[in-house]
């Protein structure tokens, strides 16, 4: 811990750095509130906040920036989520006020409100299918040779998906085998969908059987979509060309962002501060997330990336504020 002195000069430069993305001289603490020493005192202080490892000295004449140790001692001692704005708390209230249509668009949209509040890149990662709870299932004919497996779950996803009908298999077959599945199927977990008992009729035995590889084998690839928007507006953010190279890069990989997002709240994180996340292309970002949920189920995750310099108490804000009425419009719907 530091002590009062330390603490005041090292959030005045976390502030001022923030706002400005300029190295911080001692000349700027001293006149900052809550700082009631000299200049030359500041400079003392801010010198072994630099041999403590909170600040660094980015060049020989230069003020001092935060390190990740400092912006992490800011976030977790210095300062609590803050609140928007009318404006954005009205845009928020308006947004799910009016938007309609399936779980995917919304997400989508979600993602695009999220960046919009906060000038950074938003990132809504769907419902994953393997602890999803079937509500209903159905087999549709499409054809002699076709049928569409129609599976409505708890995360609020609507899972379609093809099968070649088994040779011989007429509409009575498709509607004995939807009529077993529903009965027996509805209420368990999607990924360990497994076939009804024998019902003495082949043919929808196994079109039962070929229903519950399907919704199974669905249900342990997918990982969730990913909806991320206002990546140019984080990468704005940076100077250094490879740095927003990588970052734009990476986000592009939806297996990466996906675990990231996980990753952090696994480890009981709402804030992931440079190198913490683990992710070496976005050492210089950090990560803002909140799960949102559906009927008490956690059911996926948003959050905001950023420059490590990002406004947290803002983000912490949006981001929750967002997940919020995000859980309980799904919820809802």
């Amino acid at each position: 811990m530091l002590d009062d002195r330390k603490t005041a000069i090292l959030r005045a430069v976390v502030r001022e750095y923030i706002e400005t993305a300029q190295p911080v001289g001692s000349g700027h603490v001293a006149d900052a509130p809550g700082v009631t020493v000299s200049s030359a005192t500041v400079r003392n202080e801010m010198a072994a906040l630099e041999q403590e490892g909170y600040l660094r000295q980015p060049h020989t004449s230069a003020g001092r920036v935060p390190t990740d140790k400092g912006y992490r001692f800011f976030v977790d001692h210095l300062t609590q989520p803050g609140t928007l704005d009318a404006g954005g708390r009205q845009q928020v209230v308006d947004f799910f006020t009016t938007t309609h249509g399936a779980l995917e668009q919304m997400l989508r949209d979600t993602s695009r409100l999220l960046s919009g509040l906060t000038d950074y890149a938003a990132v809504v990662t769907g419902p994953s299918g393997e602890a999803a709870v079937v509500r209903s299932v159905q087999l549709v004919a499409l054809s002699a040779h076709a049928v569409m497996v129609v599976a409505v779950l708890s995360n609020g996803t609507v899972e379609n998906q093809q099968l070649d009908l088994p040779d011989g298999a007429t509409d009575g077959v498709v509607a004995g085998a939807s009529a077993r599945l529903a009965s027996h199927l509805v209420g368990g977990g999607l990924a360990s969908a497994s076939s009804p008992p024998p019902s003495g009729d082949a043919s929808v035995d196994q079109l039962c059987e070929l229903t519950c590889q399907a919704l199974v084998a669905r249900a342990s690839s997918d990982e969730g979509q990913v909806f991320v928007r206002g990546a140019s507006r984080m990468a704005a953010s940076f100077d250094a060309v490879d740095v927003v190279r990588n970052v734009l890069l990476t986000l592009e990989q939806q297996y990466v962002v996906v675990g990231l997002l996980r990753d952090v709240l696994d480890r009981g994180l709402s804030v992931a501060i440079g190198g913490e996340h683990g992710v070496e292309p976005l050492a210089a970002c950090s990560v803002v997330v909140a799960p949102y949920v559906i009927d008490g189920q956690t059911t996926g995750t948003i959050g905001v990336l950023g420059p490590t310099r990002m406004n947290y108490p803002h983000a912490l804000a949006a981001v929750e504020v967002v997940s919020e009425r995000l859980s309980q419009r799904l919820s809802e719907s």
